[in-house]
């Protein structure tokens, strides 16, 4: 196993989110989830209803068509006003990409699916609370990663002032951390990205606290702003950047020594 250079490791963490699967009480792809979603009623779309509903009328494809061609606040305003499909299609629109966050926020499949459902139960109980002049991507976020953090203290378990902090690489290279995290190419002439590299900063992130780990996630992932993340995790704006830049030296300190441990069974 040849030895790696840490300016290949590019593009690895957001690597690492896309491969997580979906939720599996979701799976458009399993015929045995028939009926309704227990979140407000919504009506789930498996594989198997798409092939039953074939045979529909213009009427309900030109309405599928509407909904999904809504803004996310829309959305939020036609189920208010009665419209169940306009719930179901925020849920099919968030499903993927909020359960991606929520297994790397919790570090179990189990615990995402789970935290899912919280999520969109509360979104169907809070949702006459929304105003709808503001986004709602940051609002499903939040409520998602305080329902997580609920989850924590339930099981008891248990910034950037500069984001470019630099991350040791081989042969004495430093790499900014920024770099390291976005940058979404992967280099076709090195195999390595592909396996144990990936397997490596999947490895640092998931044995990073909890705190930081959250973090990362919000800034990088769901690239929020740190007024966004501060409402979220309900922490003061100065913790935010102080906590964030924490975040990204832990993650260089215990990328260092993955790496060396690394390069001696290489």
């Amino acid at each position: 196993m040849s030895s790696i250079s840490l300016n290949q490791a590019t593009g690895l963490l957001p690597w690492i989110v896309n491969q997580a699967g979906r939720p599996t009480i979701l799976d458009r792809s399993e015929e045995s989830h028939q009926g309704p979603v227990p979140i407000g009623g919504a009506t789930r779309r498996t594989a198997s209803s798409r092939v039953e509903q074939a045979p529909c009328t213009n009427a309900f494809l030109s309405k599928e068509t509407e909904l999904e061609s809504r803004t996310d606040e829309q959305l939020v305003d036609a189920y208010l006003d009665g419209d169940r499909e306009a719930f179901t299609e925020l849920l099919e629109r968030y499903r993927n990409e909020l359960f991606h966050f929520l297994i790397r926020f919790l570090g179990s499949r189990a615990a995402a699916d789970d935290v899912f459902q919280e999520t969109f139960l509360q979104i169907h109980l809070s949702a006459d609370t929304f105003d709808t002049s503001r986004r709602f991507k940051p609002w499903l976020f939040t409520i998602a990663a305080n329902k997580a953090r609920d989850y924590h203290r339930r099981q008891k378990r248990r910034s950037a002032l500069s984001l470019s902090a630099p991350v040791g690489g081989a042969d004495g290279e430093e790499t900014d951390f920024i770099d390291l995290l976005e940058s979404d190419e992967v280099q076709p002439a090195e195999p390595l990205l592909e396996n144990e590299q990936q397997q490596l900063v999947k490895q640092v992130v998931d044995e990073m606290p909890q705190q930081y780990r959250e973090i990362l996630l919000l800034s990088y992932f769901q690239k929020m702003s740190y007024s966004q993340i501060a409402e979220c995790l309900q922490i003061p704006l100065g913790t935010v950047k102080s906590r964030l830049h924490s975040a990204v030296a832990h993650f260089a300190d215990s990328w260092k020594t993955a790496r060396h441990d690394f390069k001696r069974t290489a």
